[in-house]
């Protein structure tokens, strides 16, 4: 039953990368929303629960540091941050 799978926000503007770790967190039983820029996914996440966050690093806009430091201000949401560095 994919309504009581854990739901996670997945942050990164690589749209490819995004797709295929879609294809992973959906075959674990694992449902996600995809967002591709900082501001994007602040909105996203005050608005809608989350049980993890996966946060790239790199961003067009804001970077992962930044959303990470604003959703801490109101939001306690386990995040692993995602980096190519």
């Amino acid at each position: 039953n994919m309504k009581n799978s854990p739901n996670l926000l997945l942050i990164d503007d690589d749209i490819e990368l995004c797709n295929l770790l879609g294809e992973y967190l959906t075959a674990e039983g694992f449902r996600y929303t995809p967002v591709h820029d900082g501001q994007t996914a602040l909105d996203v996440a005050s608005k809608q629960h989350f049980d993890l966050i996966i946060l790239d690093v790199m961003l067009p806009q804001r970077s992962g540091f930044d959303v990470l430091k604003t959703l801490r201000l109101t939001d306690q949401t386990p995040v692993i941050m995602l980096t190519a560095k």
